[in-house]
């Protein structure tokens, strides 16, 4: 659990699609049923053993359970499989290490290579941006859903939110960790001359928009901030399709952003040795590759401030602001290529791959 919901977000995502779309059998062995049960209401946390959404969930306890491995393993993260488990795999079992999402080129050279752990051989599978990598989680007929709810569901999703909100006001949603940045925009904001409603889900930078506002109530001249509940996945899928410009942080919500085809800001988690900055520098030259230079640039200024390099946060702003037309073509355009490289498809093809290699052995 080292991003809140990150973690579990992109193993809840990948085991509901392996199991609803492609009819798989699949075990989610999980060590905080709590965090899945805010992504999953009907999760239980009590429950050692339940059934979820097509997908059988079971807790993971030091004292590990005695079962039989499955045909494919997939260890997330690099959490270590534990001990009983793998001196119980053998030569059927395929065993995968799906890895940190990151944009930076060696992912591409360090993609499916093995590591020999004798008698048994754990493949690197690295999510990515590129062909030469496994892709990114993207469920069927997810940009239907996107493009009807456009179309047809987003009046009935503010309503759902009981708000009414006017249609010359800038919808932007904020899903953050603690950011110094925070209260230099949300005076550019509220003194900017557009209205402004910022949605702030549930999460680690609550604190920090309570305490800009000292008790006053969420408005400050243009400026009006609405606090949200939790969102299961689906919900929060739809607050990015309904925002003009969101605010994401981490890897799950930082993908289901580039789907939304909406213009973002990414917050990548902070690491002590600074090597976040080298992940974010990394995508952000994929990523604005076909930009202009001016809209590249505004786009990676304030991308940079908001990620903690101290510059002026309210001249970033307006020049990212300034950019948006342009930002949100780019949104769009980026979201259909990605999509034609599906993480589900591209393990299971990988571990019949595998399969195919041993029985020639």
């Amino acid at each position: 659990m080292v991003d809140n919901y990150g973690d579990i977000g992109v193993c809840w995502r990948l085991a509901r699609q392996l199991a609803n779309e492609f009819g798989l059998s699949v075990r989610l062995w999980v060590d905080d049923l709590r965090s899945l049960s805010m992504l999953c209401p009907e999760a239980d946390a009590a429950l050692d053993i339940q059934r979820c959404r097509g997908v059988e969930v079971r807790l993971w306890e030091k004292a590990f359970p005695e079962v039989d491995p499955s045909d494919l393993v997939i260890e997330t993260f690099s959490c270590m499989l534990p001990e009983s488990y793998m001196a119980r795999m053998g030569a059927s079992q395929v065993w995968i290490n799906l890895e940190y999402l990151s944009a930076e080129g060696w992912v591409e050279g360090c993609h499916k290579l093995p590591s020999p752990r004798p008698p048994l051989d754990r493949h690197f599978f690295f999510p990515g941006f590129t062909r030469k990598t496994g892709g990114l989680i993207l469920e069927e007929g997810l940009f239907a859903k996107r493009d009807a709810f456009l179309k047809e569901g987003i009046g009935g999703f503010w309503r759902s939110l009981q708000m009414d909100v006017p249609p010359d006001t800038l919808k932007v949603s904020l899903f953050a960790y603690e950011n110094a940045a925070l209260f230099e925009l949300f005076d550019a904001w509220a003194n900017g001359f557009q209205k402004i409603l910022c949605l702030v889900p549930e999460g680690r930078i609550l604190p920090q928009v309570m305490s800009y506002f000292a008790g006053e109530g969420f408005s400050r001249g243009n400026l009006q901030v609405a606090v949200l509940p939790f969102f299961e996945q689906e919900k929060y899928d739809e607050l990015l399709w309904a925002s003009d410009i969101n605010f994401v942080r981490g890897e799950d919500s930082f993908v289901r952003a580039q789907w939304a085809g909406k213009p973002f800001v990414w917050q990548i988690y902070p690491q002590q040795d600074g090597v976040h900055w080298d992940k974010l520098e990394a995508f952000l030259n994929l990523y604005c590759g076909r930009l202009s230079r001016p809209e590249a640039n505004a786009l990676r200024n304030f991308w940079e401030v908001w990620n903690g390099n101290g510059h002026s946060v309210v001249h970033a702003w307006s020049e990212f602001l300034s950019a948006r037309a342009e930002l949100e073509r780019r949104a769009m355009v980026w979201a259909d290529e990605l999509s034609e490289n599906n993480l589900a498809l591209n393990l299971l093809d990988y571990f019949q791959e595998v399969g195919t290699m041993r029985a020639f052995k």
